[in-house]
């Protein structure tokens, strides 16, 4: 079986070329025009790093048998419009996933924040207990070797649904493919504003994934959210909904603040449904110590500690933030975060971070315009951003030099810092940025 990936040096997709690759009998090739680390390091080891960047249209060929195609390629890619020409098998990464899993019992975790913890602890427990289980999840997780598995022996896939766009050639969210068996949605906060231009638009979304259910499945969701409870009042009447709320229990845990106790509950409740015993589930859970890049601590002192985080996200943003002030009440807390996606860079969405940030003492905020250019969006200014912060304590940067050099000048003694970003400040090693903050 041959496949080829088009667009192969994403976080997500070289980590599913790499779980096909393992399986017998196929053999993998692939393209990009741009492959970092750690994509670049992990293909290369694994001897599916391209010869040469860019695409090749010449070694699309008929004795292809599928192109996984990927978010990063356009319409109009050579490699895809060759193999459509070639009339070849063409799947998005989603609809690959479920191809591969469709006689297995499928769980997926959805929902604007928290997908990647929640999706990580049930692997974490699942994986404690011995349970076998195909998965995909967006972050390095204790004892598993990559993001992707694809097996022929697992009963179980646990997927992390991504709302955003399928591919291409599919503009629908990607979890539309997945049609589970057991499903979480954490919470809707408008997010991707370029493809969900209004919050109903996005809110739809969701409402269409829990049709998608496989017939009586468990709808797992966070009751404190409006549009979910709306959502579930209107779900299928073979759905069963089952509504959680964050963890009381006595159990001691590594992970902290109020969005892991509703993400460590719906989990709880998701591995239930496959039948893991509740006391089973909190005694492994309390040895988790979170997901790579999810509130990871990278550093710390005798009395001052760093942490990183993805979100980007107001929602994540503030849940991320607020997280930490209740962690350490007693220390000066200094957030920095990067507008980094398309739609934290955009001047309509720009007021969906008002007070994101006011449990900060000290808060920076970085973007930089020559993103902004790169994504062809209308320029924004630092007065835009700070207004839409709302609040006093923010400080806005749009040069990584002056940014880190503002990060150095701060005393750190009794600090919480903290480093949020999908991206990475222009540059900036924040992990050994921050032990140099805190000389570590």
């Amino acid at each position: 079986m041959r496949i080829h990936f088009i667009a192969i040096g994403g976080a997500a997709m070289h980590n599913l070329a790499l779980a096909v690759a393992s399986k017998a009998g196929y053999q993998v090739t692939g393209s990009d025009d741009e492959i970092f680390d750690p994509a670049l390091s992990h293909l290369r080891d694994a001897g599916l790093l391209p010869d040469e960047m860019g695409w090749h249209p010449e070694r699309i060929t008929s004795d292809i048998d599928a192109i996984i195609l990927g978010m990063h390629a356009r319409e109009d890619n050579p490699e895809l419009v060759r193999a459509r020409e070639l009339g070849l098998k063409i799947y998005s990464f989603p609809e690959y996933l479920y191809e591969q899993t469709k006689d297995k019992i499928r769980i997926v975790v959805g929902g604007s924040h928290g997908k990647t913890t929640t999706t990580s602890m049930i692997l974490y427990v699942l994986n404690r207990l011995g349970i076998e289980a195909d998965y995909m999840v967006g972050a390095q997780i204790e004892g598993f070797e990559r993001m992707v598995r694809l097996s022929d022996t697992a009963k179980y896939a646990v997927f992390e649904g991504d709302e955003y766009l399928t591919s291409p050639l599919d503009l629908r969210s990607k979890f539309l493919w997945y049609h589970p068996h057991v499903a979480i949605l954490t919470g809707i906060a408008w997010d991707h504003i370029n493809v969900f231009p209004t919050f109903p638009e996005y809110v739809d979304t969701f409402r269409k994934f829990v049709d998608s259910f496989e017939p009586n499945g468990s709808f797992i969701w966070y009751k404190g959210d409006e549009n979910l409870r709306k959502i579930a009042e209107g779900a299928r009447k073979d759905i069963t909904c089952i509504p959680y709320d964050a963890y009381a229990g006595d159990v001691e845990m590594q992970v902290f603040g109020k969005h892991n106790m509703q993400n460590l509950q719906a989990a709880m409740l998701a591995c239930h449904c496959i039948g893991v015993a509740p006391d089973d589930f909190y005694r492994e859970i309390s040895t988790f110590t979170g997901a790579s890049n999810r509130l990871e601590k990278i550093c710390e002192t005798t009395d001052s500690v760093a942490y990183k985080d993805f979100a980007h996200s107001p929602s994540k943003l503030k849940a991320t933030v607020n997280a930490v002030r209740e962690r350490y009440p007693k220390k000066k807390l200094v957030a920095c975060m990067e507008l980094h996606t398309f739609s934290s860079l955009m001047a309509d969405f720009l007021p969906q971070y008002k007070g994101c940030m006011a449990e900060a003492d000290i808060a920076c905020v970085y973007f930089n315009p020559k993103v902004i250019e790169h994504k062809r969006l209308t320029p924004i200014t630092s007065d835009e951003v700070r207004d839409a912060f709302g609040t006093k304590n923010v400080e806005v940067f749009t040069d990584s030099e002056a940014l880190q050099a503002k990060l150095r000048s701060l005393n750190y003694d009794n600090t919480a810092l903290l480093m949020m970003s999908s991206g990475t400040f222009d540059g900036v090693d924040v992990k050994q940025f921050a032990k140099e903050l805190l000389k570590v």
